[in-house]
């Protein structure tokens, strides 16, 4: 979703998330609403709605909305289905994608996930094609212009992160996804975060010239247009200039 890390091109710019919140929010409700009624709605003993939950504070999203989002899982989906497809997919110049969704309709998604890919010069890879670039981490994020990057560093290690990285004015504290809640809770109360989630981090990245990578940008972003589209993970390094 957005506000973001790299990553994930719907949460790299506060312009991209203010002027996309009326769908951002969208995505975020269902997320909760499935959250709720696979786990109940308990944050504190359902580790899926409290990211869902966390998600949805950073994007501002109202506390009413939030609530409503997870009555409504706990009561029932009212007749809708939901089912969770995560598309493995190449962009052009090798780039990896790893396209998450959230619909009541297989056919739908399938059909419009590769028109995009197919008009952006992609295309979808076989099961397990693209997924083992990617790990399982807890990640989060936090703005260098609004804390000292020292800062960061010294209160997170203390508390169990496994790494700290430094690119485009951000922090991003990634731990084991055990230690997610524990790491999290403790920088709470030193800093305000712009991402906290678990999330698929690339083992390793492609760099591209501003040109290639305005290309892959413009089909993530082509792809998260679509409501059925959770989240677009990528393993581009999105070149300084376009961060």
């Amino acid at each position: 979703m957005s506000g973001h890390s790299k990553w994930s091109t719907i949460k790299r710019k506060k312009g991209a998330l203010d002027a996309k919140r009326n769908k951002i929010f969208t995505k975020l409700i269902r997320e909760i609403t499935i959250a709720a009624k696979i786990g109940g709605g308990d944050i504190e003993s359902n580790p899926r709605l409290r990211v869902a939950v966390n998600k949805a504070k950073v994007a501002n999203m109202p506390k009413d909305n939030i609530e409503k989002a997870i009555k409504k899982g706990i009561g029932g989906n009212e007749g809708v289905e939901y089912f969770e497809i995560t598309y493995e997919a190449y962009a052009p110049y090798g780039v990896a994608l790893m396209i998450k969704c959230l619909t009541d309709n297989k056919n739908r998604t399938s059909s419009d996930v590769k028109s995009v890919l197919a008009k952006g010069g992609g295309s979808l890879g076989t099961p397990g094609s693209v997924s083992y670039m990617f790990y399982r981490k807890g990640l989060i994020v936090y703005n260098l212009e609004k804390y000292l990057e020292d800062e960061i560093m010294e209160f997170a290690l203390e508390v169990g992160a496994e790494d700290i990285l430094v690119s485009n004015n951000e922090a991003e504290v990634i731990t084991s996804p055990d230690d997610f809640d524990k790491v999290l809770s403790f920088l709470k109360t030193k800093f305000k975060e712009e991402v906290a989630e678990i999330a698929l981090i690339p083992e390793n990245k492609i760099f591209l010239n501003k040109e290639q990578a305005e290309k892959i940008i413009l089909l993530v972003e082509k792809l998260e247009d679509f409501d059925d589209v959770q989240e677009v993970i990528h393993n581009l390094e999105i070149p300084e200039e376009l961060s």
